[in-house]
């Protein structure tokens, strides 16, 4: 997420959310495609929109993971 908004990682907190970073739909579209290329998982995409800040991706990447070694 800092490389898509080009900003110091350690400026990004898990209860940031995506308006204070100025994250805009095409950023979150990318950051979306990066986290399921990275974790290898689908996030659906009427989860999207509940991914309102840092914390939220955290639980839910940890969600689908669980999903995932569960199957």
């Amino acid at each position: 997420m800092a490389t898509i908004l080009h900003r110091d990682p350690a400026s990004i907190r898990p209860d940031s959310t995506f308006e204070e970073l100025g994250l805009d739909s095409l950023d979150g579209i990318h950051v979306a495609f990066g986290l399921e290329s990275e974790f290898d998982v689908d996030i659906p995409d009427e989860e999207l929109p509940k991914l309102k800040s840092v914390a939220d991706i955290v639980k839910g990447i940890d969600e689908l993971l669980a999903r995932k070694g569960a199957a």
